[in-house]
């Protein structure tokens, strides 16, 4: 390879990629935190003058933070914001275009996955959206015609010359492999170095003449995208809780991102670090089954982890770094079929147990994106526990079918895949990432390359985790129903289903018995209606459904209430990115968004507030510019919040 040029300025970076690329530019760009916002923003910056160039942009996940918002809610999130991301945080420019409807029409970008529910009214993005399982995605790039590539890299702390693709390793490597075989040229690759990014070594790392330019511009560095961490609900920790009794261990785990992979995190730590405690919820919620007794699920030893999990997940996160420090995920394993044969045979040697202690990985993925804690917790690994962390393809992680299948197997053992889902059919379908009208909400990500590696795999599971009902518009609506527009997995790759009411096994079922299990994980108020329309549909015989009220949140939060006061399942069971006073306060407006969700409900909230005692949180109405209001509208702002910190203080 060529010796890479290096530039300090962005512009002159984004000189160079024009003058190695006639006519249009077909650049892809990593997902998330690899993505290089300041480039990127001086890329379209050029490109927005420039009509002769067309520019067609190929990415995903495209980061933006909050944006501040009016009311309440702007008074809460501009402070954080500020505070979180920092006032430097680079914008991805084109984000905003799109979500104005106004990106130019020589500019295209396309995306495989969107940061959930950002994109929903952004026309362009709607129309240019790329519905494809992850793996497929460096196959799609080919058929583009990508001709440049830009990702965002780390530099060796010790002062080598080697880069790390550190928090992207996912699509770049096999993307650059798909196009040549094409028989296209190789992309232009250039690379913009960030201080802020952690080092991670081993196939992570790669000299620095893999890329043909590399950038570092001037200081000072904004921060690193932090995902601001949710509080944990009552139903994230029921569904957490009843997944955690399916992982064996030995095992191999994977998981997604958001609250219910968090709460099932603490679910797995606290089983290893203080199991009665843990057998005490178990116990509490029920043991996991469904009501179905044909329903239930292989439920494993529920002790602490001897053995420990192998993680293999497409996305490494905050959860993840829970786990390795608890000592959850510790089991390790190497790049050596015959090593590994040995080892699942009981026949290792005390070589092979060494070379798999010294080499042996515990811990694999294709990106990673969290907290600001979670990056400090990378920067600062001890070496033992950085060289067991890969950084894979992503043809590596979320399919077999990568030339070492067999090796794979033997590493893989026991896995469960936990991933999340908005809705499920009666039949065993997924909606995981659009609705019935069309519009994306996310993507199909690896959701299906899990799904169907799960049924590759022996002894493997595959749980879609979703709450049972939730509330649109003032009215509760069920998120078990009997069909939907759009669905994500198929029914005949239906596995196991968990809400906060239970386990629904529907691996090898008939549907009638599948209806049955997940009538049985239903939010009791839609159970009738639910059997009644699959007797119509000729799915069950003709009976009289006798519903028990025992699915309903009111009993949960009964059941949970003592372990939430006594401190086992705290509200942030990963650490929090808001202080004291903002956690009181996001409790305080999700119960005030609950209650003013309809016209009516609304004003019965507001004539409450009006005529409640003054709040004596006086931190909390200072942090929202409210201590002292001035004018009606603070007035009754004021009033709400101190109405929204008390009652949601009571539960």
């Amino acid at each position: 390879m060529n010796t890479p040029q290096h530039f300090d300025s962005l512009t002159d970076a984004v000189d160079f990629l024009y003058q190695r690329l006639p006519g249009p530019l077909h650049v892809g760009a990593p997902l998330g935190l690899g993505k290089p916002h300041r480039l990127l923003n001086a890329l379209y910056e050029r490109a927005e003058g420039d009509s002769t160039r067309p520019l067609h942009l190929y990415t995903a996940l495209s980061l933006d933070p909050p944006g501040a918002g009016k009311g309440l809610e702007g008074r809460f999130i501009g402070p954080f914001a500020q505070r979180h991301f920092g006032d430097d945080f680079p914008r991805l420019r084109y984000v905003q275009a799109l979500k104005r409807n106004t990106l130019p029409a020589h500019i295209e970008i396309e995306e495989f996955y969107l940061q959930s529910g950002a994109l929903l009214n952004a026309s362009a993005t709607q129309r240019r959206y790329a519905s494809l399982n992850y793996t497929h995605v460096a196959r799609a790039l080919a058929d583009r015609g990508v001709n440049a590539i830009v990702q965002k890299v780390a530099a060796d702390p010790n002062g080598g010359t080697r880069l790390s693709l550190s928090c992207n390793t996912d699509l770049t490597f096999d993307a650059v492999d798909a196009i040549v075989a094409r028989g296209l040229p190789r992309p232009v690759l250039i690379a913009e170095v960030d201080p802020q990014l952690p080092w991670l070594d081993g196939s992570a790392a790669v000299e620095a003449d893999f890329f043909d330019a590399v950038v570092t511009p001037p200081g000072p560095y904004p921060k690193l995208f932090g995902l601001p961490r949710q509080p944990v609900s009552d139903a994230d920790y029921a569904i957490g809780f009843y997944a955690s009794t399916l992982v064996r261990d030995g095992g191999t785990l994977q998981i997604g991102i958001g609250t219910l992979a968090d709460a099932l995190c603490h679910a797995l730590a606290l089983r290893h670090t203080d199991n009665a405690a843990y057998l005490r919820v178990i116990a509490a919620l029920g043991g996991g089954a469904a009501a179905d007794d044909d329903a239930k699920a292989p439920v494993a030893p529920l002790g602490p982890f001897s053995v420990g999990l192998f993680g293999c997940s497409e996305m490494i996160n905050e959860g993840f770094r829970r786990l390795v420090e608890v000592g959850v995920i510790k089991r390790k394993v190497v790049d050596d079929l015959e090593v590994m044969r040995r080892v699942h045979d009981g026949d290792a040697s005390s070589d092979d147990l060494a070379h798999l202690e010294r080499e042996g990985e515990f811990l694999q993925g294709g990106f990673y994106l969290g907290s600001p804690d979670f990056y400090q917790w990378l920067r600062h690994l001890p070496d033992d526990q950085r060289r067991g962390i890969s950084m894979r393809r992503i043809s590596e992680v979320n399919e077999l079918y990568g030339g070492n299948e067999t090796l794979e197997r033997l590493q893989r053992r026991d896995a469960r895949f936990f991933n999340s889902c908005m809705m499920a059919t009666a039949l065993g379908a997924a909606v995981s990432d659009t609705l019935d009208d069309g519009r994306v909400v996310s993507g199909v990500g690896g959701q299906y390359n899990f799904v169907a590696m799960a049924h590759a795999l022996p002894n493997a599971r595959s749980v879609l985790m979703l709450r049972a009902s939730r509330e649109s518009g003032g009215e509760v609506r069920s998120n078990v129903v009997w069909n939907y527009a759009q669905t994500t997995i198929p029914r005949h790759l239906r596995d196991v289903y968990i809400t906060e009411y239970g386990i629904a096994d529907l691996r090898g079922k008939t549907d009638e018995d599948c209806i049955r299990a997940m009538a049985a994980v239903a939010d009791s108020r839609f159970i009738a209606g639910l059997l009644l329309t699959a007797m119509g549909s000729g799915k069950l015989p003709r009976f009289t459904p006798r519903v028990t009220p025992h699915n309903n949140p009111e009993r949960l939060r009964e059941t949970l209430a003592p372990f939430r006061s006594d401190g086992t399942l705290p509200d942030y069971p990963l650490g929090s990115d808001f202080d004291a006073v903002e956690q009181r306060l996001v409790k305080a407006l999700g119960w005030l968004k609950a209650s003013t969700a309809t016209k009516g409900a609304k004003i019965k909230t507001v004539l409450r507030a009006l005529f409640a005692p003054a709040s004596q949180d006086h931190e909390a109405l200072r942090r929202m510019g409210l201590d002292k209001p001035s004018g009606l509208g603070e007035r009754i702002e004021a009033k709400l919040v101190a109405l929204g910190l008390r009652e949601s203080a009571a539960h």
